[in-house]
């Protein structure tokens, strides 16, 4: 499986994750509650500015991560266009992409271990009342894990396709990007069960 965590060491890396984290949720919510395109524009353009700062490299690796994002803003210009509401829409999908491209900055900086002990922090309450949050912890660890690797198998369908035919892959590579995220789970829950599962010991 492929890390989110970036290939280049930044100046963002050093920071704690819970502030990160703050931040991105503090950014979010003023994201939000904005509704001048001027603004949003600006907003979109800085958060470029801060993929661009470590350098290229980082730059390419950081906006290839949100190609995924094409298939729904597509979508949300079709509606718009055909509905005549575009500026509705380019507001929703300035603000779109730059949340979602905040987020890749903070997973890009912030390793899988420092998510991980976030989680589990946020988690002690329930704890604290008896549940058992090792399933939700894991969870959420393993979807921003697994996301990459299953974007990098449905590319490499696309790309094998696109090499065998003219025509594009469209829905023939549902059935076995499935197959593959099925073999991927199956193999992730051999190893789960291997290294004895995720019921929670009980503490002395």
């Amino acid at each position: 499986m492929i890390s989110l965590t970036s290939p280049v060491r930044t100046w963002a890396h050093h920071w704690p994750a819970g502030a990160k984290l703050a931040a991105l949720a503090a950014a979010t919510f003023i994201l939000f509650m904005i509704h001048d395109l001027t603004l949003l524009v600006a907003a979109a353009v800085l958060t470029a500015g801060l993929y661009a700062l470590p350098g290229l490299v980082f730059f390419r690796s950081g906006l290839g991560r949100l190609r995924v994002l094409w298939p729904f803003l597509a979508i949300l210009a079709i509606w718009h266009g055909a509905t005549g509401t575009w500026a509705e829409g380019t507001e929703i999908i300035l603000r779109l992409l730059t949340t979602v491209g905040l987020a890749n900055l903070v997973t890009m900086t912030t390793s899988l271990s420092e998510m991980i002990a976030i989680i589990q922090w946020l988690a002690t309450p329930l704890r604290r009342v008896g549940l058992n949050t090792r399933a939700m912890e894991l969870a959420i660890a393993l979807v921003i894990r697994i996301l990459p690797s299953l974007v990098d198998n449905g590319q490499r369908l696309s790309d094998a396709w696109r090499a065998r035919s003219r025509r594009r892959p469209g829905w023939r590579v549902v059935v076995p990007f499935t197959l593959l995220a099925i073999d991927d789970a199956d193999h992730l829950a051999e190893a789960l069960r291997a290294r004895g599962g995720i019921l929670e010991t009980k503490r002395n």
